[in-house]
């Protein structure tokens, strides 16, 4: 009799509606909408954005890429509550069809398990570094193995198990969080203004090598970084969404989880980068030899750099506010990871050998990511997340609120359920390369002009140039 409950709390509707009874209220879905942006790789991003725009235009930045993210946020969060699927699986009903959906889940399945795989490399680094230990086979069998079956285990037992978890790790998080930056703009001899309200730090010379010329520049940059994990954000609240009780309910978690990315997680990567730099330039001189004007480049290099920072200033502290930090996304990115992969293999060959599978193959492909050169290639495909993710959202919401309801309204018969919605597919395609490629140089802010591309393309490929076949009602 005990079986069948944790028989259905491992597959967790992974397939399948969601259904009314199992339906949560707004604070359990923003535990992992929170959870997802509250990492090591987000506080990099602000910082990025807030050394490179000043702090004053980094703001501005995240208002719009706000704005963005919360837009299509809030449209997802209907279609999540009507429909009661994942992200994915949405779009076999709207904008791809059943085999179409395909692309979805290889469009969100390569980021979402690239960042499983890049915030594994994370903790790896900050495990060497902080037991000051080098790089060898034995160690990455026993780092990277006890992290992986962690994530393994707390994400096989479906929705309240990663919800609890996620929530314990994000309060964690704030308080921890909270500790690290009193301790470190005390220790830098700042004030508390001073450290929060910076100008740009990068050197014009720099900026100029980046194609930065002016604050317009500076602003278009931030608003280009900061909007592709807030599309991120808005389609992943899908993933967890679906278990809402109303639209307002996901569309608050939407809000308060792209809030938190766009602006609170951004500002505060900017400041403890900013506090802490001139004593991270002294570290890396005086413990790895090297130039002061290496020291510098060295401080904001890459994700590696927040880690670094939270331990020397804060010691085991810190080195526990890593952990927490990546600990919740990954039960996160392991759980929407399983939602994909069995969408992806049952749309194309029809194979459910149930989620738990899924977790465990997700973890498998984010390892081999590590081993290989693949992990170079998510780095670069994260810079095309805003428009591929807009891009795809923006066929789904199309499809949802107009296109859809339309031919519905207008055909004397109903669209017959396809296997792969073309118009889809290739408004996709077009408006990915038109933002990133062909328009790029003329219309810099990338998910708008893909968000535009697909309100225009998509009608006209759906209802008029591949209207779909039509079966009696």
């Amino acid at each position: 009799m005990r079986t069948q409950p944790i028989a259905s709390a491992i597959e967790d509707h992974a397939l399948e509606r969601v259904p009314d009874a199992a339906r949560k209220d707004w604070l359990k879905i923003t535990w992992n909408t929170a959870g997802l942006v509250t990492t090591l790789v987000m506080l990099f991003f602000g910082a990025l954005v807030c050394f490179v725009a000043g702090v004053k235009i980094a703001l501005y930045s995240g208002v719009v890429a706000f704005i963005i993210g919360n837009l299509i946020g809030w449209a997802i969060a209907r279609v999540a509550f009507v429909t009661g699927h994942s992200n994915t699986l949405i779009t076999r009903q709207y904008g791809l069809g059943t085999q179409g959906s395909a692309l979805a889940s290889i469009i969100f399945g390569v980021l979402i398990i690239g960042f499983l795989a890049l915030e594994n490399a994370l903790l790896y680094r900050g495990f060497l570094f902080f037991f000051e230990i080098d790089d060898s086979l034995l160690y990455r069998f026993l780092i990277y193995g006890g992290l992986t079956l962690g994530w393994i285990l707390l994400t096989a037992f479906g929705f309240n198990l990663v919800t609890r978890f996620s929530s314990i790790m994000v309060i964690a998080f704030v308080l921890v969080i909270i500790w690290v930056m009193v301790d470190i703009i005390a220790a830098s001899g700042r004030s508390f203004s001073d450290a929060v309200l910076f100008p740009s730090q990068f050197p014009p010379a720099a900026l100029t090598k980046m194609g930065l010329h002016t604050d317009l520049d500076k602003f278009i940059f931030g608003v280009n970084i900061l909007v592709g994990p807030a599309c991120a954000l808005a389609l992943n609240t899908a993933d967890f969404g679906r278990y809402g009780k109303s639209t307002a309910h996901i569309g608050a978690a939407v809000t308060i989880g792209i809030f938190f990315q766009s602006l609170v997680t951004m500002i505060i990567g900017g400041v403890l980068m900013y506090a802490g730099a001139n004593a991270m330039v002294d570290f890396y001189v005086a413990q790895e030899g090297i130039t002061i004007s290496d020291a510098h480049q060295r401080v904001l290099q890459n994700p590696d750099s927040i880690a670094a920072t939270f331990m020397v200033f804060a010691g085991i502290i810190g080195f526990i506010l890593m952990i927490v930090a990546q600990g919740k996304a990954q039960v996160l990115n392991s759980y929407s990871s399983s939602l994909c992969l069995a969408n992806l293999f049952d749309a194309l060959f029809n194979w459910k050998p149930g989620r738990l599978f899924f977790v465990i193959l997700a973890n498998i492909i984010a390892l081999a990511m590590l081993y290989g050169h693949i992990l170079e290639l998510v780095e670069s495909w994260i810079k095309l997340m805003g428009v591929l993710l807009s891009s795809l959202a923006g066929v789904i919401i199309m499809d949802y609120y107009w296109v859809k309801p339309y031919l519905s309204g207008h055909a004397k018969t109903l669209p017959v359920t396809e296997r792969v919605n073309w118009s889809g597919v290739i408004t996709i395609i077009f408006a990915v390369l038109t933002a990133h490629y062909w328009l790029k140089p003329y219309l810099p802010i990338e998910v708008i002009t893909s968000l535009v591309c697909v309100a225009i393309f998509y009608p006209l490929l759906r209802l008029v140039i591949l209207r779909p076949k039509v079966q009696a009602s």
